[in-house]
C-alpha cells in the first residue's frame, strides 16, 4: 500500500470517527462578522482622523458654548450650565460616529469588497453585522474620551453607578439604533457625497433637541417639536440619571423609541441587503 493510499485510508477513518460539526446560519454569520468587525475596528488605527472628528467636533462644541454660555446666558436652574450640557453633547458625539459608518457601508458594496467575499463562501449579510458592531465600539470610544475631557472642563455628576450604567446603556441603544440606520442610508446611497449627506441627517438630529438649552424656555411652537423627537428623550434620561434628578417616563420614551426604530430598521436593511446579493 502507498503512503498516499494509507493518508487516505487514514483521513477517511478519522471523519467516520470524528462526528461533522454543523453550524446554523446565525452561527455562521456570527462567526464572520467577527472576523470582519476586527478589520474594521483596525482601520481606527490606520485611519485615526475617523475617531479624531467623532471626538473633535463634540469637543469644540463643548469648549464654546461651556465658556459662552456658562457664565449664566442660559437660565437651567440650579446646577451649574456644563452639567446640563454635556448629556447632549455625549449624544452629538454618538450621532457623528454615522458618518463613517454609512460612508464604509458604501464603499464596501461599490468597491466590490461584498463580492469577494461571496467568492470565499463567507456570509454576505456579515458585512453588515461588522460595520454595525465596530460602529459601536468607536461610538464607546468617543464617549469615554468626552466623559474624560467634560471632568476637565467642570463636569461634576452626581450619580452612583447604577445611574452610570443606566446612562450609558441608553446611549449604546441609541448608537446601536444610529448604526443601523447609518447601514441601510450606506446601501440607499449613490455616491459617496450621497452617503456623507445622509449620514448628516443623523449628525444634526440632536441640534434640535433641549441639547442646549431647557425645554420649557423653547418657543410654543418649536418646543412641542422638541420635547416629542426622539433624540430628546435619550438627552433627558441621560441627563436626568447623571445628575441624580427623577427621571419619569423619558427612559420608557427613549427605549420605546430607539428599540422600536431598531426592529424596524434591521430587516429592511438586511432584506435589502440579501435582495442585492442574492
Amino acid at each position: 500500500m502507498t503512503t498516499a493510499t494509507t493518508a487516505a485510508t487514514t483521513a477517511t477513518d478519522a471523519s467516520a470517527v470524528i462526528p461533522q460539526v454543523k453550524r446554523s446560519r446565525a452561527a455562521w454569520v456570527l462567526s464572520d462578522a467577527l472576523v470582519l468587525t476586527k478589520r474594521y475596528v483596525s482601520h481606527i488605527v490606520r485611519q485615526p482622523d475617523e475617531i479624531i472628528t467623532a471626538v473633535m467636533i463634540p469637543t469644540t462644541m463643548m469648549l464654546l458654548f461651556r465658556y459662552m454660555l456658562g457664565g449664566g446666558a442660559v437660565d437651567v436652574g440650579a446646577g451649574a450650565y456644563v452639567d446640563f450640557l454635556v448629556p447632549g453633547v455625549l449624544t452629538v458625539g454618538v450621532t457623528l460616529v454615522a458618518v463613517s459608518t454609512t460612508t464604509g457601508v458604501f464603499m464596501d458594496m461599490q468597491e466590490g469588497f461584498v463580492d469577494r467575499l461571496r467568492s470565499m463562501r463567507t456570509a454576505a449579510v456579515s458585512v453588515i453585522v461588522a460595520h454595525v458592531v465596530a460602529s459601536v465600539l468607536r461610538a464607546l470610544i468617543s464617549l469615554t474620551v468626552l466623559i474624560g475631557l467634560a471632568f476637565v472642563v467642570g463636569f461634576r455628576p452626581s450619580a452612583g453607578l447604577l445611574q452610570w450604567l443606566g446612562a450609558l446603556a441608553i446611549l449604546l441603544l441609541f448608537a446601536f439604533a444610529v448604526a443601523w440606520i447609518s447601514v441601510l442610508f450606506g446601501q440607499i446611497a449613490k455616491s459617496n457625497a450621497g452617503a456623507s449627506g445622509m449620514a448628516l441627517i443623523l449628525t444634526f438630529a440632536p441640534y434640535s433637541s433641549n441639547l442646549f438649552a431647557p425645554t420649557e424656555t423653547i418657543s410654543p411652537g418649536l418646543r412641542t417639536f422638541v420635547e416629542h423627537q426622539p433624540v430628546t428623550a435619550v438627552i433627558d434620561t441621560v441627563r436626568a440619571l447623571l445628575l441624580d434628578q427623577p427621571v419619569g417616563n423619558s427612559a420608557w420614551i427613549a427605549v420605546a423609541w430607539w428599540g422600536g426604530i431598531t426592529a424596524l430598521v434591521i430587516p429592511i436593511s438586511a432584506r435589502k441587503f440579501r435582495r442585492r446579493y442574492s
